[in-house]
């Protein structure tokens, strides 16, 4: 039986690199895919920020989970005129993070730590291994608390601040939503699909999710689900599909 999947809606960013695997499984399919976030982030202004009775530099080290954070800190630094001491630490959830930091600021200069795996767990080990700092944690409004949990239960002395929010990216009344086929990548991708249509009907419509959490959401929202990743066969949404498309075309 021939799946007539023609038109298919990837939650992400268009990728940057003309190379991306979506574009081949396009060609390779003869696939339409558009590339459209269901959210975005949003900077809080200094004013709101300055609500939450936070001094930046009563902190001596900064605890940053994503590069997200990154970004929003130090904007929120330049618009509250702030500036960093060279004898801030930083913590990050992985090299990655901690590499992105250059953008900022003189790397080789800096205290900087991060965790080897990318876990929760292991980045606050690391933490614990200077229990004499003051932390801060950038966070987004809609965030986990599994590492603030660990840093309380450990005795660590910190305050986690919201510098920026998710906001659903919401379609316009006019604008088409004929797809054949949608990918999410996160829960609150899911909350954002039934807030633009909260008359929302699967039907014929293919579902795809990436990761647990985004997984349980759907299926938490009622939506029955074709393409799960990662798998031990499909590490990546890419090769997920690409399994899929083979299998059903």
């Amino acid at each position: 039986m021939a799946l007539n999947i023609k038109k298919l809606l990837v939650s992400q960013p268009k990728p940057a690199s003309e190379k991306s695997p979506y574009f081949e499984i396009a060609e390779k399919y003869d696939v339409n895919i558009d590339f459209r976030p269901f959210i975005k982030v949003e900077p809080l202004s200094a004013k709101e920020f300055r609500q939450q009775r936070v001094s930046i530099l009563d902190f001596s080290a900064v605890v940053f989970t994503a590069r997200t954070a990154i970004d929003h800190f130090f904007h929120l630094c330049e618009e509250l005129r702030v500036v960093i001491p060279e004898t801030m630490k930083y913590f990050c959830m992985t090299e990655t993070v901690a590499v992105y930091l250059q953008k900022y600021i003189v790397y080789r200069k800096r205290k900087i730590f991060y965790g080897q795996t990318g876990k929760v767990d292991d980045l606050a080990t690391v933490i614990c291994k200077h229990p004499k700092e003051s932390y801060l944690v950038p966070v987004s409004d809609v965030h986990k608390d599994d590492l603030l949990s660990i840093l309380e239960a450990k005795k660590i002395e910190f305050q986690k601040a919201v510098m920026y929010r998710t906001v659903s990216n919401d379609f316009g009344a006019n604008e088409k939503f004929d797809y054949d086929m949608l990918v999410f990548f996160s829960p609150s991708g899911i909350t954002s699909l039934m807030k633009n249509f909260p008359d929302f009907e699967q039907k014929d419509i293919k579902i795809g999710t990436f990761g647990p959490t985004t997984a349980k959401a759907a299926k938490d929202a009622g939506l029955s689900l074709d393409v799960e990743a990662p798998t031990p066969e499909a590490p990546s949404m890419t090769a997920a599909l690409e399994l899929y498309l083979k299998n059903n075309s």
